[in-house]
């Protein structure tokens, strides 16, 4: 790579089409069970570049960029950094790295953004600091980071159990698409839980109900949701009403096969079978409510 090369990678959302909270640790973290899947479309994505420098560097720009802080308390894109610069000191193949976020998906939102921003940020700086790490040990280092880390540097098809430590490739899925509706509330996953935890909404614990089988079509995989569930939809609505009209809002849009909360929200998804109709109903939304965040995006 030349001295002035820039690595760039897209950071994808991640969507939990269905997230059950199968129990609780004595050390508080719930086990969960959870099909994850990853955007597709760049719409649904942010970016993150890195290039060489003397001191690690963060610059943020985008939609979204005016929520976040280029500081190493709150940002996964540092935090990141942080985690692999003992070991670029030891290779020598640069001192530090000038790091650029372009934020396009909402924050708090429930679809893993600031997960994701620190994945690609691992793959990015893994390869400017020629850091000699498997994907293996990379994950396990990741998991420093945040539970949804993990999963996001695969950034494909997974089952995602235990804190998010154990991750199982799903076979693969038909082609379905979804569109994203996200009312302009952002919900901390820890309030999200707590409210599970006392009982607002729900406050059950689940048993796994991993998939019996492949579905052969996006309207039979709307039919094996259908079976399961978020348990963190009902604590997530209490916390945040929004949420209450924007799967109102995709529910009524034609195609949509199946509207839920992703995560702990307050992002929800509609799953369409044909990319017309929710290219269709992503422009509807987005000139009905106009706050919204909304995309479109095949998933896999």
């Amino acid at each position: 790579m030349s001295a002035g090369a820039a690595l760039s990678r897209l950071a994808p959302a991640k969507i939990n089409l269905f997230l059950h909270v199968t129990g609780k640790r004595p050390d508080g973290y719930h086990v969960l069970e959870s099909l994850a899947v990853f955007a597709q479309d760049e719409a649904a994505c942010d970016r993150v570049t890195a290039m060489p420098a003397e001191e690690i560097s963060l610059s943020i720009g985008g939609p979204q960029a005016k929520i976040l802080q280029a500081d190493h308390t709150d940002n996964l894109v540092l935090r990141a950094a942080a985690l692999l610069q003992p070991m670029n000191l030891q290779t020598g193949a640069a001192k530090g790295a000038a790091l650029g976020l372009t934020k396009t998906l909402p924050v708090a939102s429930g679809i893993g953004g600031g997960s994701a921003d620190a994945a690609a940020t691992l793959h990015c700086l893994r390869a400017l600091w020629q850091i000699e790490l498997d994907d293996d040990a990379l994950g396990r280092a990741a998991l420093k980071l945040g539970a949804d880390v993990p999963v996001c540097l695969q950034g494909r098809a997974m089952l995602m159990q235990g804190i998010g430590d154990s991750l199982t490739p799903v076979p693969d899925l038909p082609p379905f698409w979804l569109v994203l509706a996200n009312p302009g509330v952002a919900l901390e996953t820890k309030d999200v839980f707590a409210a599970h935890s006392a009982g607002l909404g729900a406050g059950r614990f689940g048993p796994p109900q991993p998939f019996e089988r492949r579905p052969d079509s996006a309207a039979d995989l709307a039919i094996l949701l259908r079976a399961r569930r978020n348990d963190l939809e009902a604590p997530a609505r209490f916390l945040a009403p929004e949420i209450d009209p924007v799967l109102a809002a995709l529910r009524a849009q034609a195609g949509c096969l199946l509207a839920r909360l992703s995560g702990s929200g307050a992002t929800c998804f509609g799953l369409f079978a044909e990319k017309k109709d929710a290219d269709f109903a992503a422009r509807n939304l987005g000139r009905a409510y106009p706050r919204w965040w909304v995309a479109a995006t095949a998933a896999g």
